[in-house]
C-alpha cells in the first residue's frame, strides 16, 4: 500500500496524541521525584525523564505523520479479522496469576509461569501444531526461568530493590 486511508488519519492521530499526553504524564509526574544524584552520578529521576522525553518526541513525531498524510508503505493488516480469544484468554491467566503468585511463590517462578502461559498463547494464536508437546512446555518453562533469573538478581543484587523471594537468601 503506497498511500495511506483517509480515514485512518484521525485514528492514527489520536494514537499519537495518546502517546504524547503519555509522556507529558510521565514529565508532570518526574517532576515530583528526587534529582539528589545517587550511585552514579544520576538521580531517581533520570529514567523517567529519559523515557517521558521519547515518547513526548514518538508522539509528537506520529502526529506529524499522521497529519501530513499518514503512515505510508503500510503493509495490509495481518491475521485473522476476529480475535483469538483463547490466546487471550491464555496470556491474561498468566500476567493474573504472576499478580496473584508473586508474593507466594517468589518473583522467579511468578514470571516464569506468566512467560509460559503467555507464549502458550501465543502459540495458540499462531496456530502452531505442538503446543501440547512436553518438550515445548519445557522448553518454555526454561527459557521464561532464564529471563526471569537474572532480571531477578539483577533488580535484588546489583540495584538493591527488594522484590518477592522464595527464600530469604535473595538469591531464589
Amino acid at each position: 500500500m503506497t498511500t495511506s486511508d483517509p480515514s485512518a488519519v484521525w485514528p492514527q492521530t489520536l494514537v499519537g496524541g495518546g502517546v504524547l499526553l503519555t509522556g507529558l504524564a510521565l514529565a508532570f509526574g518526574a517532576i515530583g521525584i528526587s534529582s539528589e544524584a545517587g550511585y552514579g552520578g544520576v538521580g531517581p529521576n533520570f529514567l523517567p525523564w529519559v523515557v517521558s522525553i521519547g515518547l513526548t518526541i514518538c508522539g509528537l513525531l506520529i502526529i506529524w505523520e499522521a497529519r501530513s498524510g499518514g503512515f505510508r508503505e503500510l503493509d495490509p493488516p495481518s491475521g485473522a479479522t476476529q480475535a483469538y480469544w483463547p490466546g487471550f484468554v491464555w496470556v491474561s491467566a498468566g500476567l493474573l496469576l504472576n499478580a496473584a503468585l508473586i508474593t507466594a511463590i517468589g518473583f522467579i517462578l511468578s514470571c516464569t509461569l506468566c512467560y509460559l502461559l503467555a507464549v502458550q498463547g501465543l502459540r495458540r494464536a499462531g496456530g502452531q501444531t505442538a503446543v501440547n508437546a512436553p518438550r515445548t512446555w519445557v522448553t518454555d518453562f526454561l527459557v521464561g526461568l532464564a529471563i526471569s533469573a537474572p532480571v531477578f538478581w539483577m533488580f535484588t543484587k546489583f540495584l538493591a530493590i527488594n522484590l518477592p523471594g522464595l527464600t530469604s537468601t535473595g538469591w531464589i
